[in-house]
């Protein structure tokens, strides 16, 4: 097992456990991983995390939803239902600086690990506790996905265009949206342990993230103001800005700001100046007459191929940018210019990348241990000879059904 003393980054010495499933708590834990920290990912028997069976679409195998939020782990299997497992969960609590869950409301504390035992165990220790609709309320009690807190939260009611079906944002944008609230949370903490040498429970919700997201709308709504069209790919107080046909199968996405961009557009575009779209000349009003200004537009933006409209719009100075799919943006050569995109080593998949922490210090990506997500229980023994625990202690446990071994696994699997 790799220790943080071999690592990089400035949580360097800081133990994270890891009690979640999905994608909220996992990509939260992978910040902080690629930060420097040791994350112990505990993990159920069989399954483990439910993002392991996720798939389609895999890698040679493997999901990829396990595979994008999970690098840089150990992953421990173990019963903490049983006495035993308890016992070994409560000796990673007392030496650990974070613990970071998403499991459904109510489990873990059922399990005897309430938030008030476990300061009385270890009073520095950093509690991260994550639900759906957050720990008060009429919803509290409920487990959600991100999809359902998208709808629940305002997202969906403002996604895709009118008359069409309602459509969630297809990123899992509150999931990760609370993953990076995790890390951002566990950093004030830890400052704030500095201070006081005391920990901190944090709670945090996906309705809580997707309110923050929202704030705009919910201000505008406060103010006075209508409720928010669906706009498809527009924007409530600029036009044009959004999605335009090409002559061919392909879209630009265009942004006229300003009054004086607008007009750079039109006359990128060839427009002629009795043209009926030249009568909108502010944008207020254009705002106003936004399905008729929109409409105008498509039929000009139809006479030219995406390639052409780039080349205009660029040396007009106009916002714009190729609605490209994700084939595109893997080729893309602005994309493979910022480096973010590099292979790992992996012992199951030739040639397996990974997407890198969108930032750099000093030029350098802050990723601060190079290995993929673990198999499951790939890391039992050595996390709990971590902890002093003798290998002969470590095999009564694994024969007992307390701690799953990924060798112990194969082993049995193979017979």
């Amino acid at each position: 097992m790799q220790t943080n003393d071999q690592r990089a980054g400035s949580l360097n010495g800081i133990t994270v456990i890891e009690i979640g499933t999905s994608v909220a708590a996992p990509f939260g834990t992978q910040i902080l991983a690629d930060l420097g920290a040791t994350v112990i990912k505990v993990e159920r028997f069989g399954t483990g995390d439910d993002s392991r069976s996720w798939a389609p679409p895999s890698w040679d195998g493997l999901s990829v939803t396990f595979l994008a939020l999970n690098r840089g782990k150990h992953s421990m299997v173990l019963d903490y239902k049983k006495p035993e497992g308890a016992e070994l969960l409560w000796e990673l609590i007392r030496n650990a600086d974070v613990l970071v869950q998403n499991l459904r409301p109510g489990a873990l504390a059922k399990a005897g690990f309430t938030a008030e035992k476990i300061k009385q165990e270890n009073s520095g220790l950093i509690y991260v506790e994550m639900t759906g609709f957050g720990s008060t309320g009429p919803m509290a009690d409920r487990p959600a996905y991100d999809p359902l807190v998208q709808a629940y939260g305002g997202i969906v009611s403002v996604t895709g265009a009118d008359g069409a079906d309602p459509a969630r944002v297809p990123v899992s944008v509150l999931d990760m949206g609370t993953g990076m609230w995790v890390a951002l949370s566990v950093f004030e903490a830890l400052r704030r342990r500095d201070m006081t040498g005391e920990g901190s429970h944090i709670e945090m919700s996906l309705l809580q993230t997707a309110l923050m997201w929202m704030s705009p709308q919910l201000l505008a709504v406060q103010a006075g103001n209508p409720k928010p069209r669906r706009l498809g790919s527009g924007f409530g107080g600029v036009v044009p800005y959004g999605a335009f046909p090409a002559a061919e199968d392909g879209y630009i996405f265009m942004s006229a700001g300003n009054n004086d961009t607008w007009l750079r557009l039109l006359e990128a575009l060839d427009v002629p100046s009795d043209h009926a779209v030249r009568a909108h000349v502010d944008n207020a009003d254009r705002v106003k007459a936004r399905d008729e200004v929109n409409a105008l537009v498509s039929e000009i933006t139809r006479g030219f191929t995406v390639a052409e409209m780039e080349r205009r719009l660029r040396g007009a100075g106009v916002p714009h940018s190729p609605v490209n799919d994700i084939p595109a943006v893997l080729a893309d050569e602005q994309v493979n210019a910022l480096g973010q995109i590099v292979p790992m080593q992996h012992p199951e998949i030739d040639d397996y990348r990974i997407v890198n922490l969108p930032m750099t210090f000093d030029g350098e990506y802050p990723l601060a241990q190079a290995t993929p997500p673990p198999a499951l229980g790939a890391d039992s023994r050595a996390v709990l000879g971590r902890i002093g625990i003798s290998d002969e202690r470590i095999d009564a446990l694994v024969d007992s059904g307390v701690v799953g071994d990924a060798a112990d696994r194969a082993e049995k699997e193979e017979g």
